[in-house]
């Protein structure tokens, strides 16, 4: 796969120790002697590890770029990166923070606070009234091109150094400037407008003596905030007490972390326990909140009342807060301010993301700069020619002025023009409805991608779950025999001696529940499903919610059955599993239909009302891949606790068994999402020992996770495992054609995700993103130091053409010690599967095909984990999914279906890079024909220092002359839609960059040279009796053979295009008559006016006409052959 790795083989210590010492030239070369290890060749023995194993940790990561920096590194960019570190370090000083502390809040006591908060206004501006100016002019001046034209525009202020009038110089930048000026100040306007509006919003506050109204930005560290619902939070609060007689609500948290489901938070017990309101100013308590942070899942603290006795200590977590931007669903909430301003979560959570520069940009931006340098040897050798006689030096510059048009200014106008209209274009195509643009920067993009990398849940599947399997490990149930799982459930039921102990059979007695060492009665299987189906029942975060009721308060009544009618029940949950297992549950015949902060109640098949006590629920977090859950039954007083979460992580929790990790495997190869169910029941003894040690370890201020979870943790032992269920997610649909299409064009596609190994690679072949009859490499998961991951690239680097599945900590050690090579060999695969990755993991990825590859990226996901992966790739792309709308708030593209990628691609990123390519060149040959009729012009004048072109002329020459034609090419198109994507393999030919680059960029300085020098000979041989009217006959000739070209580039015509080239030639033509004093030789006083009965001759016409044939028939001729000969791929599939 990778025959440019070195793969000599090492026999044994000595010849190892020889190749460490041998002085010879290596590829990738560290600072430290030690890191030639690095240089091993991939294919060693094993034996030559032997002893080696201690040098592996304390080994630097030798990597690509380590290179040495001397005079060549230095000028060749160097002193950029020197100047922006620099500058950086400079920005940091002047910039630096107050240190974040945590802080001790007095409940409605602002001014007991020790130190000063910053204010809560929101400032989303970018400048303000005294950086607006040098603000924006530095954006634009950053560029070669626009600061180039400002030295040559300041220039004409020198006396000696002036060319022509100031405004045709001074008009162009001062337009550009302008236009640029005007958009930033109506997107700054329009910025501090919604930074008003957030700030003056009313909120009651509590005082002593009431409530105020209060703005939003007049909110201190320490007040008690009103939160009505339906209204935004306006600071980081503690959620202190609630109308809700469960003592919880629900916000809304989408414009927080893009999620669309809510969270239920839960109000501190001690103040939703007070009789009234104005009772939180009778009690003396404070809150101590860590400092403020930028993770927006965690939070520690804790909250205390001195006034009683003993003070009252309640511990503080995630659960208890209201972070400032989120939206109030239900009720109406109290709560103390704790952090505002810049310290809030959403403040500290959002950063200018990078502004993306496109590759055709950046190429263009090394013509101008060739362009440059052609345009200074040009002028000495103007110089040169002249001898280099008197002030020559002032004559270079003035040469430098008088060729400065071939640099046009308004290649970068023109280009952003198009930009907008094809992003215009891209969101009005009906083929792809809710396309949006969100960064109109980088359109061209679109068409040079090589790499895709995709999430995998919710972008390449649905993230619709369906219950699909149940497993007990003698008996399995299907979608087909559900039926029978009902059955066994009403039979459950239906036998009261069940009810009452809660389904688990006649083995299951009291005696057993207290001695859990009883032995063990094999139970029948009806008991086993009951036992199962409960525990998913009741083993979850879900809360019913009910359409005709404002808030679960009003649902709790459990003595009428129509209080839960089924018709209007939704389930609210933060994972669309947990909704499917209690969807799938309801459908057996055990429905969940109330659930608060201490109940939750079930309904059977029956119509009974099973009532249960929550004592305490433990969250799923990505570290513990687990959550669980301790009930105790009403009627029974049974305690039990429930938990389920990946085979992964419950292997080692459930007692010894031979069939889990198997049917997790087969699960696993059928696409289904599994999770193992287990229980353990809990004496009163039991459970009060573990609830002490649980507060105890609640309230600890330091290391208080860890404590938590090892308290936990000792519950988790020897557990009873009940069941494995398999969940299925839905492809998305044309999942398959798409990657097909995609695949087709050339793109290498790789899939991160955070899923488990198998259904990674199982979804990877049910999406045919790796082909059925594709070998398939999956990396050993527990690769974890350096020899076990030199032996897997070995093995790995003998394959061919097979696709590479590979998980985050596997990579993780790969890329610490093995980056280039690892990397090397997975870019010759034709599809990659990165599982178990972790959001940085993702953005790492693609970094590094960035900095390795130098080839086009681009992201797509859907969910809040992408963003990182989005905001890396040159282009991202976010779906507007299940999982909310971050990832297509933060992405450059936002589509709604996977499927429309095919068409962004194929057929608008093939458009915009071609139209660009083109309408960038044509700009550039505008000006690179003017400027060769100047040189010619001025060697005819013994290489005079004079203007042929004078004021007004040049300004309409860039603009209103040519410019609707040449702007027209963005309507232009070589293929048609259909056969773009019925031809995939046409998006191959993009990737190469051929529509731009220093050939094609030859090629029409060439024509340009050829037509400059024809029309200002031409000019001077057939009228060389009528010289005095030479800029009136070569200007004609030369806009007419502009109009010329355009139609010789255009490749579909299009109205707009015909409509454009007659009002350019109409609007020229009625300036002859206006502005007859520009088209005089040199300035107005030394030249003639424009003769208007000399153009209305025959012998005018037929000249002009002759000049202009001779300089484009040449061209429309060697086009003809060309295309008849050697034509173009897509022009064969036209044909």
């Amino acid at each position: 796969m990778a025959d440019s790795i070195p793969l000599n083989p090492v026999r044994n210590n000595s010849k190892k120790a020889a190749y460490y010492n041998a002085a010879r030239p290596v590829r990738y070369q560290s600072e430290d002697d030690i890191s030639n290890l690095d240089e091993m060749p991939l294919m060693m023995s094993e034996e030559a590890f032997e002893n080696e194993e201690s040098d592996y940790h304390t080994l630097p990561r030798a990597r690509v770029g380590h290179r040495r920096r001397g005079l060549g590194w230095f000028l060749c960019g160097g002193w950029k990166v020197l100047c922006g570190s620099c500058c950086d370090c400079l920005l940091r000083t002047c910039r630096r923070r107050k240190e974040l502390k945590a802080r001790t809040v007095w409940l409605g006591c602002p001014e007991k606070c020790e130190e000063k908060y910053p204010k809560n206004g929101i400032k989303n501006q970018k400048y303000n009234i005294l950086t607006f100016v040098p603000g924006v002019l530095y954006q634009q001046f950053k560029f070669f091109l626009n600061l180039y034209f400002l030295v040559v525009a300041c220039s004409q202020f020198v006396p000696s150094l002036k060319i022509g009038y100031l405004y045709t110089y001074w008009a162009p930048l001062g337009f550009v400037l302008a236009v640029t000026m005007v958009r930033e100040a109506v997107d700054e306007v329009r910025r501090h407008r919604r930074d008003k509006e957030m700030n003056s919003q009313l909120y009651s506050k509590l005082t002593v003596r009431g409530k105020v109204q209060v703005k939003s930005s007049d909110i201190q560290v320490g007040d008690l905030i009103i939160v009505e619902k339906n209204q935004r939070v306006p600071a980081d609060m503690i959620f202190l007490r609630t109308s809700e007689k469960t003592g919880a609500c629900f916000i809304r948290t989408d414009q927080l972390d893009g999620e669309t489901d809510w969270k239920l938070k839960v109000a501190v017990a001690c103040t939703q326990r007070l009789p009234a309101v104005g009772d939180l100013f009778s009690i003396t308590a404070y809150v101590y909140a860590q400092q403020p942070e930028l993770d927006i899942h965690s939070f520690e603290g804790n909250f205390t009342r001195e006034d009683c006795d003993p003070p009252v200590h309640e511990s503080l977590s995630i659960e208890n807060t209201l972070w400032a931007s989120t939206v109030v669903a239900s009720g109406t909430v109290i709560g103390v301010v704790i952090y505002t301003g810049k310290e809030t979560r959403s403040v500290l959570n959002t950063s200018q993301s990078k502004n993306k520069v496109g590759l055709l940009d950046l190429e263009l931006n090394r013509l101008t700069k060739a362009l440059f340098l052609a345009q200074v040897v040009l002028s000495v050798v103007m110089v040169a020619l002249q001898g280099f006689v008197g002030p020559w030096f002032r004559n270079l510059f003035r040469f430098v002025v008088l060729f400065s048009y071939i640099i046009p200014i308004s290649l970068r106008v023109n280009l952003d023009m198009g930009k907008s209209a094809y992003g215009w274009i891209i969101m009005k195509d009906e083929n792809i409805p809710g396309t949006v643009v969100r960064t109109s920067t980088i359109p061209e993009e679109l068409g040079r991608l090589v790499y895709l990398l995709t999430d995998k849940t919710g972008t390449l599947t649905q993230n619709e779950m369906v219950f699909k399997r149940l497993h007990l490990g003698t008996v399995s149930y299907g979608t087909d025999t559900m039926d029978e799982v009902q059955s066994h459930i009403v039979q459950s039921h239906a036998q009261p001696c069940s009810v009452a102990s809660s389904g688990t059979g006649a083995s299951a007695t009291p005696s057993h529940t207290a001695t859990p060492s009883a032995p063990k009665v094999r139970k029948s299987v009806v008991s086993r499903v009951h036992e199962a189906v409960k525990a998913i029942a009741l083993c979850h975060n879900v809360t019913p919610v009910y359409e005709t009721r404002t808030g679960m308060a009003e649902a709790e009544g459990t003595e009428a059955d129509q209080d839960f009618g089924d018709h209007n029940r939704t389930y609210q949950a933060s994972s669309p599993d947990e909704v499917a297992l209690v969807r799938w549950t309801e459908s057996v015949g055990l429905t969940l239909v109330n659930r608060d902060l201490t109940s939750l109640q079930l309904k059977t098949p029956v119509g009974q009302i099973l009532t249960f006590t929550i004592l305490q629920i433990f969250p799923f977090t990505s570290e513990s891949k687990r959550m669980g859950i301790i009930v105790k039954e009403e009627a029974t007083g049974e305690i039990t606790f429930y938990m389920k979460g990946a085979d992964v992580a419950m292997a080692s929790i459930v007692q010894y068994n031979d069939w889990l990790e198997e049917e997790c495997g087969n699960m696993a190869r059928e696409g289904l999402r599994t999770l193992v169910v287990a229980k353990k029941s809990l004496s009163e003894e039991q459970y009060q020992d573990f609830e002490s040690r649980y507060n105890q370890a609640r309230l600890s201020l330091y290391d208080r996770a860890l404590k938590v979870a090892a308290v936990v943790e000792s519950l988790e032992r020897e557990m009873e495992l009940l069941c494995l269920t398999g969940v299925e997610d839905q492809l998305q649909t044309d999942v398959r054609p798409t990657l097909e299409l995609l695949r087709n064009a050339g793109i290498k596609i790789w899939m991160l995700t955070g899923d488990k190994l198998e259904t990674a690679t199982c979804i990877a072949k049910s999406s045919r993103l790796v082909a059925r009859s594709q070998d398939i490499h999956v990396f050993r998961p527990q690769v974890s130091n350096r020899v076990e991951a030199h032996l897997e690239l070995n093995a790995f680097r003998r394959k061919h053409d097979c696709a590479l599945v590979i998980s985050g900590d596997s990579l993780e050690v790969c890329l610490r010690y093995y980056e280039h090579e690892l990397v090397e060999l997975a870019c010759q695969c034709p599809a990659v599967v990165c599982c178990r990755c972790s959001p940085t993991q993702k953005a790492q990825i693609v970094r590094l095909l960035q900095q390795h590859t130098a080839n086009r990226t681009c992201a797509i996901g859907d969910g809040g984990n992408d963003v990182s992966m989005i905001q890396a790739a040159d282009c991202g792309i976010g779906i507007e999914g299940k999982e909310g709308r971050q990832a297509s708030l933060a992405a450059d593209f936002s589509i709604t279906q996977f499927k429309h990628i095919g068409r962004l691609l194929m057929v608008h990123g093939r458009n915009s890079y071609k139209r660009s390519a083109a309408l960038g060149q044509f700009v550039m040959h505008r000006g690179m024909i003017i400027s060769a009729m100047q040189a010619v012009f001025s060697s005819i004048f013994y290489f005079a220092s004079v203007p042929l072109y004078q004021g007004f002329l040049m300004v309409g020459y860039a603009t209103i002359y040519t410019m609707f034609p040449v702007f027209s090419l963005v309507l232009d198109q070589d293929v048609k839609p259909e056969m773009a994507l019925l031809y995939p393999e046409l998006y191959k030919d993009l990737t190469k960059g051929r529509s731009l680059s220093f050939k094609t960029f030859f090629i029409w300085a060439l024509i340009s040279v050829y037509q400059g020098g024809i029309l200002m000979y031409g000019a001077l041989v057939l009228f060389d009796q009528e010289f005095v009217h030479v800029v009136a006959i070569s200007f004609t000739a030369l806009v007419l053979t502009e109009l010329l070209m355009v139609a010789l580039t255009v490749r579909t015509w299009h109205w707009l295009m015909v409509m454009a080239e007659f009002l350019s030639l109409g609007c020229y033509l009625a300036s002859l008559a206006f502005l007859n004093e520009y088209f005089g030789i040199g300035r107005v006083s030394l030249g003639a006016f424009l003769d208007l009965s000399f153009i209305a001759t025959g012998a005018f016409l037929w000249k002009v006409c002759v000049i202009t044939l001779v300089s484009c028939l040449p061209l429309y001729i060697i086009k003809y052959l060309k295309r008849k000969f050697s034509p173009p791929s897509y022009s064969k599939l036209s044909s």
